[in-house]
């Protein structure tokens, strides 16, 4: 995600009913370690990264970049929510120049299954149509990832295509801003 002239990152927090999205601090490097080695996080991004490999490379404050939420419960890390620039060069383009914003998540296993991710994901999206309203958002994922399947479709993202990428089979879509109605 390019960053506008119209607003600075990071954000004040967004908080919703449960969850705090905020800029990432030194006490969330074990929380993103856990991230990148766990299995079952990344089943569907490429597969897990070595633990020791993660505690020697993930700097002291991870994850300090614009786009990248931390979503905090109770004062903790259970996960990210990214919203960033999709690179023209890969597969999958909402506009002629292929360039996009994309929106991302990853969440500890203990944090699935609660709406969570539903719930950081749109206060996300909302946060991101107040600072730049009219654009459109995409979102990839695996069509053999149901639970992300699921989530896309409930945020209101729209397949656009379909495409084989990372040795699996895509699912792009969309979530386009809603235009006000003309009296």
């Amino acid at each position: 995600m390019t960053q506008p002239a119209s607003f600075s990152w990071p954000p004040a927090p967004v908080t919703t009913a449960r969850l705090v999205l905020r800029e990432s601090e030194a006490r969330d490097r074990a929380a993103f370690v856990e991230l990148f080695a766990s299995p079952e996080v990344r089943a569907h991004l490429g597969g897990p990264h070595s633990r020791d490999e993660l505690e020697r490379a993930v700097p002291q404050v991870p994850g300090r970049r614009p786009g990248l939420f931390v979503v905090e419960l109770e004062g903790a890390m259970i996960g990210t929510v990214t919203l960033q620039e999709r690179t023209p060069e890969r597969p999958g383009r909402l506009g002629p120049d292929g360039g996009c914003t994309e929106l991302g998540y990853m969440f500890l296993p203990e944090a699935w299954g609660s709406g969570y991710a539903t719930e950081a994901c749109t206060a996300a999206l909302d946060w991101f149509s107040t600072v730049l309203p009219g654009e459109p958002v995409a979102l990839c994922t695996r069509i053999d990832n149901a639970p992300s399947m699921r989530l896309a479709l409930k945020l209101g993202f729209t397949e656009v295509s379909r495409f084989e990428e990372f040795g699996a089979e895509q699912w792009f879509g969309a979530r386009r801003p809603v235009a006000a109605h003309r009296r």
